[in-house]
């Protein structure tokens, strides 16, 4: 659905049957707050309550398996636990979730920046080592 950048004002409300009218009542917050005056014309749109709902809350939000504790261009200092099979150092941080660093040896303790995150790991590029 394509909203108008002329939109003044969204809110709900009933629609009253008012003899040989029905009426659209305007909260009075909208008057107060000067979006719309009385006694003016307006073009108004109807949804129907059957769609679905936009404003989900939080709750509705919330995934379904664990994310990543790292984001893309987050900054960690992590110790080096172990080397993968391709050679490169391996990271564990907050519930053993694993970070892969390129040319980082067992031991180490280095700065990195995440590069990329997966469901399962995330690789970082060294930008400090020997901390």
């Amino acid at each position: 659905m394509e909203i108008s950048d002329k939109l003044l004002c969204l809110f709900s409300a009933d629609v009253s049957d008012d003899g040989d009218r029905y009426v659209v009542e305007v909260p009075r917050r909208e008057i107060e707050t000067g979006s719309i005056e009385p006694g003016e014309t307006y073009r108004v749109a109807l949804i129907s309550s059957d769609v679905e709902r936009t404003n989900e809350t939080d709750e509705d939000n919330v995934p379904s398996e664990p994310q990543p504790p790292v984001e893309a261009g987050e900054i960690r200092y992590v110790e080096i636990e172990d080397i993968g099979k391709q050679g490169d150092g391996i990271a564990r941080v907050e519930r053993g979730y694993v970070i892969i660093v390129p040319g980082a040896d067992v031991g180490e303790r280095v700065k990195v920046e995440v590069t990329e995150v997966k469901s399962n790991f995330a690789v970082g590029e060294i930008i400090e080592e020997d901390l």
